[in-house]
């Protein structure tokens, strides 16, 4: 029997051990390849969009090493994650780095949390290091996790969506944020899956055995 096969794709700038360790833990007969190479990922039935750091250099990556294309052409036919950094590069813009260009598949913003962040007059850390409770949307990717589900984070910026059909899941640190995003065969998370114990698991779970169908 023939296995699937997905794609973690490699342009430097992802948690790629543990993304690929962990999606191996819970693959069945899915072969995990991470790649850079363009005709792997294409020909992969499902691709994961890792990313973590800064985002000028994230997209300066993706553009150098022609990433922006094939995600282009990914996202026309076949389940897509986005993870982390790898969410908020399929945003519009972002505020990070004095402004970059992202890749511009959902429309929206990517906002920093502010030196200021507060919650009941207390002061909040930026980064929003830790674990968080997500409250779902229907969609299938949350499958056999439980509303409101803790995943772990670690960010200092924050997606703010145009368009709300888009929003699958929202947090909540010291304001409202975007943690989950979807659209047709495309589904993105702030948090780390890889790190969230079993309902991140359930997560990758779902996602090697999802249709891209809503």
């Amino acid at each position: 029997m023939s296995s699937k096969q997905c794609a973690v794709i490699d342009y430097g700038m992802g948690n790629l051990h543990s993304a690929s360790k962990a999606l191996e833990h819970v693959s069945n007969n899915t072969e995990i390849i991470v790649t850079s190479d363009p005709e792997t990922i294409l020909k992969s039935d499902h691709v994961v969009l890792p990313g973590v750091g800064a985002m000028r250099d994230c997209m300066a990556e993706i553009k150098r090493l022609g990433v922006d294309q094939v995600v282009a052409e990914v996202v026309k036919t076949k389940p897509l994650l986005g993870i982390c950094v790898g969410m908020q590069a399929l945003m519009n813009h972002s505020e990070e780095n004095q402004g970059v260009d992202c890749l511009g598949h959902f429309p929206g913003e990517v906002k920093f949390f502010g030196r200021d962040l507060e919650e009941n007059g207390e002061k909040l850390k930026v980064p929003h290091m830790g674990w968080n409770q997500v409250q779902q949307i229907a969609h299938p990717m949350w499958h056999n996790i439980e509303d409101n589900s803790r995943f772990y984070f670690v960010h200092s910026f924050y997606v703010e969506a145009e368009n709300q059909e888009h929003v699958k899941g929202r947090g909540h640190y010291g304001k409202d944020f975007v943690a989950a995003i979807a659209k047709d065969n495309v589904f993105a998370v702030q948090f780390h899956p890889e790190k969230s114990h079993t309902s991140g698991l359930q997560l990758l779970q779902n996602f090697l055995q999802w249709d891209g169908q809503n």
